[in-house]
């Protein structure tokens, strides 16, 4: 749409800067912003931030709108940030749960914070980087998968309500990384080649346990290993460091053993076989359904971790809850992460993994 004012989140990387890129040469009205959410105050526990919200990355933000002659702003949303993201994500661990913090940022901070900014401006919608698409149906706009499935991005979109998408752009999502590069170094622009940051941006070592030690110390407290039938096999130096499925670092004679479950209310760690690690159901809180969604029964493939496997499922909805039974045992689900829906290419929704079932009394 010609003359369509869009703002694009820019974190200095290749992918919003080919965004901005292919929006402007359509004609629309760009506005840049780069997001003050934590990593430019400096030093978390003492280790310098590198990450994508770090001072360099704002200023490569920068250099490329000023190649490509666009406005270019600096937004602080650290108090935001804080509150919605970090704090969550310690509360998280503290609780036995395994969060994705991707998926508060952007429920809260890209989605919220940023797209209400935009809106203010008068702007006409929100651009970003994610590899996803938008389908406009009968029943409204819905979040489709990105066109390069190695690169795919909509499970941490679930949430994004048919409005929101309606006045979102994905300029990426038909394409695949290498063609993103290519287009970046044809344009000349300086962040062509720049690496993906594989990391949590507030976490530029990718430690984690030091920040819940800092917030939550309880969490680390050192407390049992056990069987489902209580034998207890060792000590774990804390729940927070372990999530369900996993199998390396257990240090347990025998075996080989997984993590089951972790007990909170007991600081102790359960572990078992592989099997045991499998789930038939699952309970599924805070849910989002997209208009595509069909009815309180529906089947569909189910995705439990970023780019993990998908696995055929019925749900059953019961509120702003759902009970997910597997058509096969799923391998680990891990509470605090992101059960999402697919239906072939559409996101019918999802929510956060809240135990195994059944939770919910559905006939």
């Amino acid at each position: 749409m010609p003359n369509e004012h869009v703002v694009v989140a820019m974190s200095g990387g290749v992918d919003s800067s080919v965004a901005a890129l292919l929006l402007a040469r359509e004609g629309r009205r760009v506005t840049g912003v780069t997001m003050d959410i934590w990593c430019p105050t400096g030093e978390l526990g003492g280790v310098r931030a590198q990450g994508c919200c770090g001072a360099e990355s704002a200023q490569d933000a920068a250099d490329v709108c000023e190649r490509l002659g666009l406005e270019h702003h600096v937004l602080n949303f650290r108090r935001a940030f804080e509150a919605d993201v970090i704090a969550p994500f310690v509360e998280a661990y503290a609780a036995g749960r395994t969060p994705n913090p991707c998926l508060d940022c952007n429920r809260a901070i890209k989605w919220g914070a940023l797209l209400q900014w935009a809106q203010a401006l008068g702007a006409d919608a929100l651009a970003t980087g994610h590899y996803a698409r938008t389908l406009d149906t009968a029943r409204g706009t819905v979040l489709a998968r990105g066109a390069d499935p190695s690169k795919d991005q909509s499970y941490a979109l679930y949430m994004l309500s048919p409005a929101q998408l309606a006045r979102t752009r994905f300029p990426l999502g038909e394409l695949t990384k290498a063609q993103t590069r290519r287009v970046a170094a044809e344009a000349g622009l300086p962040v062509a080649e720049r690496k993906e940051s594989q990391e949590i941006c507030f976490l530029p070592d990718d430690d984690y346990r030091r920040l819940v030690r800092e917030r939550a110390p309880e969490a680390l407290r050192p407390g049992p290993v056990l069987t489902a039938a209580g034998e207890q096999l060792g000590e774990h130096p804390g729940l927070a460091g372990y999530t369900v499925g996993q199998r390396k670092g257990l240090g347990l004679a025998g075996g080989p053993w997984y993590v089951v479950r972790l007990d909170p209310a007991r600081n102790a760690l359960i572990v078992g076989s592989e099997e045991d690690a499998h789930s038939s159901e699952i309970t599924v809180a805070q849910l989002h359904l997209s208009a595509a969604a069909a009815g309180d029964r529906f089947g569909a493939t189910v995705m439990t971790r970023y780019r993990g496997p998908e696995r055929p499922a019925e749900i059953t909805v019961q509120g702003d809850a759902a009970r997910v039974r597997f058509l096969t045992p799923h391998r680990a689900p891990a509470p605090g992460q992101a059960a999402v829906f697919y239906q072939g290419e559409v996101v019918l929704g999802g929510g956060i993994i809240a135990g195994p079932g059944p939770p919910l009394h559905c006939s």
